[in-house]
Order: C-alpha cells, then structure tokens, then sequence
C-alpha cells in the first residue's frame, strides 16, 4: 500500500532544497506551496524577466492524482501566456500520473517562460511599429488635408449654410432684444396710436394763442399780388375755424 503522506513529505524537502529562494510553504494541511519561476533572458527593457509564481496543493492520493495547482501571482505575463502555462501543465501531470512530479511541471513551465520572452518581444515590437505607422499616418492627413469630392463638399456646404443661417437669426434676435432693430416710420405709426392724434392735442391746447411773426410779411408789399381790399394779412392767425 503506497504511503502517500511520506512521498509527498519527502518531495517536499527535495523541493525546498532546488528553490531555497523562491519556495514558500503556506499550509501544512493540507500541504500548500508555492515556487516562484522566472525566465533565464530578459525582456531588454529595464531588465524585466518573465515570472509566474505557482501554488500547489497535494491531494490526499498525490502522486497517483494529480495535484491543484493555480498561477499566484505574475510578471509580465498577459491573460493569453497564462492560459498556455496552465494548459501545459494539465498535459504534464496526465503524462507523469504515479510518479512525484513537481519538478517535472516547475521545469515545463521554466522552458516555456523561456520561449515566451522571444513572443513577447516579438509582440512589443510589433506594437511598437504599429503605432508608428499610425503616427505618421496621422502626420500624412494633418499636412494634406482631405482630399475634396462631390459627397464630402455638398455636406460641408450643407452645414456651413446651416451654421450661418444660425448665427443670422441669433443676430437679429440680439438686436431685437436690445433694442436695436430700426422701424421705419410706417411700422413707428403703426405701433405707436398716439402718433395720430397728437397734431389735434397740440391745436386743441393752443387754442387762439398763435403768436405770428410780422417780420416775415415785412416784404409782402413787394410781392406781386392781386390787391384785395379786404385781403389783411394779420387776420390769418385769428381766424378760428
């Protein structure tokens, strides 16, 4: 009868003992660990490494099951390169099922952090290049322009007649608003009653009171007129009607 607990027990002082810097115990029941894997080359920026940090947890009948296992924590990683990690480690724990097998899957996944940082290299430079051709695709249209055609000019002379009509109509309703739209003198009299009345007030009040200016008939005799006896010039501002 296999003796599970002692196989696990003595794995786990293998473990240690490969990854004294990166091996953390968590639980001792049930036994949980986790083994933190970097990539041998960097990424060339700022001397960033790939890492994942795995958590492994012993099942009761591990090695003949499979143990759980999850990506604690990671570096550098994006959700694609995650999902391949876990992936690769399904495969490796079907393949090694009776045997230890930690070191076997801590390897697998070293090897692919490995091979992944040429990908994410690869990845950043093609990014990197897109967004330049982008920026010099942006530069292109700013110094030419867009190019005119029948569709792009009959639209913009749409919303240009449409963005004066508008600023034609807040103008004169400013100037109405303010006061500063003129009426001729017809609109005056049509909207002003008092206008029509106001030559009748001013005789009313007057009354006979016209004064007349005599000097303005001073010359009146030298006006060739035909003489009427009864003709008195000063009798015109007496006269009542």
């Amino acid at each position: 009868m296999t003796d599970y607990g002692e196989e696990q027990r003595n794995e786990l002082e293998a473990i240690e003992s490969i990854y004294p810097d990166s091996f953390t115990v968590l639980s001792d029941q049930p036994i949980s660990f986790t083994i933190t894997v970097a990539s041998d080359s960097d990424l060339g920026e700022n001397q960033e490494t790939v890492e994942a940090t795995l958590k492994f947890t012993y099942v009761e009948n591990y090695p003949d099951e499979p143990p759980e296992w999850e990506i604690f924590a990671r570096e550098n990683l994006e959700d694609g390169d995650e999902e391949e990690i876990l992936t690769l480690l399904q495969q490796q724990a079907e393949e090694n099922l009776g045997m230890v097998m930690i070191f076997t899957l801590v390897g697998a996944v070293q090897e692919k952090l490995n091979a992944m940082v040429d990908q994410i290299k690869n990845r950043r430079e093609e990014e990197k290049m897109r967004l330049e051709r982008e920026a010099e695709e942006a530069e292109k249209v700013t110094f030419q322009g867009t190019v005119v055609n029948i569709e792009n000019f009959l639209a913009w002379k749409a919303r240009f007649e449409e963005e004066v009509s508008e600023l034609r109509q807040k103008k004169q309703k400013d100037e109405e608003q303010a006061g500063k739209l003129k009426l001729t003198g017809k609109q005056l009299f049509e909207t002003d009653h008092n206008l029509d009345t106001s030559d009748i007030q001013f005789l009313e009040e007057a009354g006979n009171n016209v004064e007349v200016d005599e000097s303005l008939f001073q010359d009146i005799e030298d006006l060739d007129l035909d003489e009427d006896p009864d003709f008195d010039p000063l009798d015109i501002g007496s006269d009542e009607d």
